[in-house]
C-alpha cells in the first residue's frame, strides 16, 4: 500500500495458530477450579487479556485454592506445553513477512497475550528475529479493543499511526486498529467464507505474489 511504513501483527491466529490452545486450557484450568464455564461467558472472555478472563471467572465463580496469578501463570503454561508438542504453524508467515521487509516496511506485533509467551510462541513458528518491536498489552491499562498496545507500537516503531497497517484475525482486535487510527487488514486463514466490514482489506492467506 502506498504511503504506508509498517505492518504490525496480531499473534494468535495471526502469526501462530495458537488460539485453540488458550481455549483448551482455560477449559482445563478453570473447570478444575470449579468454574461452569458456559457458551456466551466463553465467547466474551475470547478478545480479553489472561488476567482479564481470570479475574472474570473469579468473580463468578471463586475459588480458594490459588491465587489469582497462580491460576493465571497454570493456564499459560498449558498452553505453552500445547505450542512446544502440537502443530501450531501457519503456511507461509515467514516468506510473507521477510517480503514486506524487503520493500521496506517496519513489522511490529501487538497481542494481548502475556509478554512471557510471546518470545515462546514466535520462536515456535519460526520468526521471532523478523520483528523491529513488540508489545504485549499486559503493559497496557486496557487490552484490545482499547488501541493502546497498538499505539504503543507504533511509537516503538517510530512510525505515525495512520502510516500502519494492521493484521488481525479478530473483531476486537480490528477495532482496536481501528481506534488507533490505522488500516486494517483481516486475515481469514484460508477461511473464504469469513467477511469483516469492519476491515479495510481481506487476507485469505499469506503470499509473497498478492500481499492483499
Amino acid at each position: 500500500m502506498k504511503n504506508k511504513e509498517a505492518v504490525i501483527f496480531d499473534m494468535d491466529g495471526v502469526v501462530i495458530n495458537s488460539e485453540h490452545f488458550w481455549l483448551q486450557a482455560e477449559n482445563e484450568i478453570f473447570s478444575s477450579l470449579g468454574v461452569k464455564l458456559s457458551h456466551s461467558d466463553c465467547l466474551l472472555t475470547k478478545a480479553m487479556t489472561t488476567k482479564e478472563v481470570t479475574k472474570f471467572w473469579f468473580t463468578k465463580y471463586p475459588w480458594n485454592s490459588f491465587s489469582l496469578e497462580e491460576v493465571e501463570q497454570m493456564v499459560i503454561k498449558r498452553v505453552v506445553d500445547l505450542i512446544r508438542t502440537e502443530d501450531c504453524f501457519i503456511e507461509n508467515v515467514r516468506p510473507f513477512i521477510e517480503h514486506l521487509k524487503k520493500l521496506g516496511l517496519k513489522i511490529g506485533l501487538a497481542t494481548n497475550a502475556p509478554e512471557s509467551f510471546i518470545s515462546i510462541s514466535l520462536e515456535r513458528a519460526g520468526i521471532i528475529d523478523l520483528f523491529d518491536a513488540i508489545s504485549s498489552s499486559e503493559h497496557e491499562k486496557e487490552g484490545k479493543p482499547n488501541p493502546a498496545v497498538y499505539l504503543t507500537t507504533a511509537k516503538k516503531l517510530e512510525v505515525s499511526p495512520e502510516k500502519c497497517i494492521v493484521i488481525e484475525d479478530s473483531y476486537h482486535g480490528m477495532q482496536a486498529g481501528k481506534n488507533a487510527g490505522m488500516t486494517v487488514v483481516a486475515f481469514t486463514n484460508g477461511d473464504e467464507n469469513l467477511t469483516f466490514d469492519i476491515a479495510d482489506h481481506i487476507l485469505h492467506r499469506y503470499s509473497t505474489n498478492n500481499y492483499w
